[in-house]
């Protein structure tokens, strides 16, 4: 077995797969594997084991695995042995029977060796959906062994709801693969079932044990070293290493402690990283979408005609105008960007706040923001200006800031930049943000701007209707005094 084995290996060498650490990987453990199950050359025994109503059918004892490693593999150490059997038993080759967990234990435990075609030789990447037919068939199955575990009951649950437009396709597949199955025989059916959780327990494991397929070695090697790989799993060919021969005799150098430290550094880094979920994030671009559909005149029909297809300008006249309409006004209201970055919002937010005795903080905002636009020679004056009025001891409009950024920008100032004032500017933008833009929108400055436009055709209706009253009694007055004088001179 050892021999063809080798032969195998050696008649592979010029398959692309071959050349792939993960294949010579699988290669070393599907010959042990295979020398364990060949019970002629001194494998383990496999064995239908009875149990209380039923029978257990092709298992072997954990303890019998970790003897024959021990004996077979010339290893001394038992820990050694569980190790191994663990490592093996990690990429699904052989899996215990009542547990999703896929470690080697020294006990009576029973295992069952994988059938070939689930090994991970075969280069496996099964998707979603198909991991979502699998959950689906184990709930039509009524079988206490059959049960979905917590985890997988939730990962059902997620994926019922991301594809939630073709889960009848996924529900009828399932189904028709249940009715296949019901035609076997019990006993391949039950071991066929086990063999096929094993396999999934490898590409969806519990959560909280070691995913053997997250971490690719072929990426690896490709990321740190990509002059050294001249083919792919794929079987696709790098033809620039190809032609130059020189490549392939290079020497694989060996991680210093500085790489070793990189790596770990961007693995933290990696591991902090603020991730959202998918959903949470379309649902926030809908949001946003549908809060600015009515601001795009490209979406929406603007009143006036839109510029962007009449030629007229009179929608941008209005925008640039400094009489906001309800319409304008109501946009600031959606954040303090969108106040900020409108005159007229900038100019009634500057007006609360001056009626708050805090407007320094606006302008020293406004400040800095003109800072960033001034020419490179004029740049150092403004900012020990802008110092000087804010920052600096006895300064006439002195903001309130935090120790830190009182202490960058005291650095900063000391080689005056377009950029110095960028953490003072930050912080007093939260400021706003927190404190004083959210009674600016309950204010009665923003109110009588938000409803003055609503308010305007009820006025201007009063006055047309007190008008046309006026008119009418002064027609009234007007035709008696006629009818009069008619009657006197007749």
């Amino acid at each position: 077995m050892a021999q063809g084995s080798k032969d195998h290996i050696s008649v592979g060498t010029s398959d692309p797969e071959e050349d792939s650490p993960n294949m010579i990987v699988y290669r070393k453990i599907e010959d042990i594997v295979s020398r364990l199950q060949d019970e002629k050359t001194g494998g383990v025994p496999i064995r239908t084991v009875k149990s209380f109503l039923s029978k257990i059918p092709s298992v072997v004892s954990g303890t019998d695995i970790v003897q024959w490693l021990m004996k077979n593999l010339c290893i001394d150490d038992t820990a050694e042995a569980i190790h191994l059997g663990s490592l093996i038993a990690a990429h699904g080759y052989f899996f215990p029977i009542s547990d999703h967990v896929l470690t080697l234990k020294d006990d009576g435990t029973f295992y069952r060796f994988q059938s070939p075609y689930f090994w991970p030789s075969n280069c496996w990447e099964p998707e979603n959906t198909d991991y979502a037919i699998y959950l689906c068939k184990r709930t039509m199955q009524n079988k206490a062994r059959l049960e979905l575990a917590d985890y997988e009951a939730e990962n059902l649950a997620r994926l019922q709801r991301a594809f939630a437009r073709k889960w009848e396709f996924i529900f009828m597949q399932a189904e028709a693969q249940v009715k296949i199955d019901r035609k076997k025989d019990k006993v391949e059916r039950k071991i066929l079932d086990s063999q096929e959780r094993a396999f999934w327990d490898v590409h969806r494991p519990v959560p909280g044990c070691v995913n053997t397929t997250e971490m690719d070695i072929r990426k690896c090697r490709r990321e740190r070293n990509p002059h050294r790989v001249r083919k792919s799993v794929y079987g696709v060919t790098d033809e620039t290493q190809a032609q130059n021969p020189a490549n392939t005799t290079q020497t694989a150098r060996k991680p210093t402690r500085e790489d070793v430290q990189k790596e770990i550094s961007f693995l933290n880094t990696q591991l902090d990283r603020h991730c959202i979920k998918m959903s949470k994030v379309a649902d926030s671009l809908m949001g946003y979408t549908e809060q600015f559909m009515e601001y795009d005149p490209l979406v929406s029909s603007p009143e006036p005609s839109n510029p962007w297809i009449s030629d007229d300008a009179t929608y941008w006249d209005l925008e640039a105008s400094k009489d906001p309409n309800q319409h304008r006004v109501k946009k600031w209201g959606f954040s303090l960007d969108e106040a900020l970055r409108d005159p007229a919002g900038r100019e009634q937010f500057l007006k609360f706040l001056e009626s708050e005795f805090s407007s320094e903080n606006l302008r020293f905002w406004l400040a800095v923001q003109d800072l960033k636009r001034q020419p490179l020679q004029d740049v150092a004056t403004r900012a020990q200006e802008i110092w000087q009025e804010f920052l600096a001891e006895g300064a006439p409009s002195s903001i309130n800031l935090d120790s830190h950024s009182y202490e960058v920008t005291s650095q900063n100032i000391k080689d005056p930049g377009r950029f110095s004032f960028e953490d003072a500017q930050e912080h007093i933008f939260k400021l706003m943000k927190s404190d004083s833009y959210s009674r600016f929108l309950r204010s009665s400055i923003y109110q009588d701007l938000l409803l003055a436009r609503k308010k305007q055709p009820e006025s201007e209706q009063g006055r047309r209707t007190s008008l046309e009253k006026f008119t009418r009694s002064v027609g009234k007055s007007l035709t008696g005094k006629r009818l009069t004088g008619l009657m006197q001179s007749s």
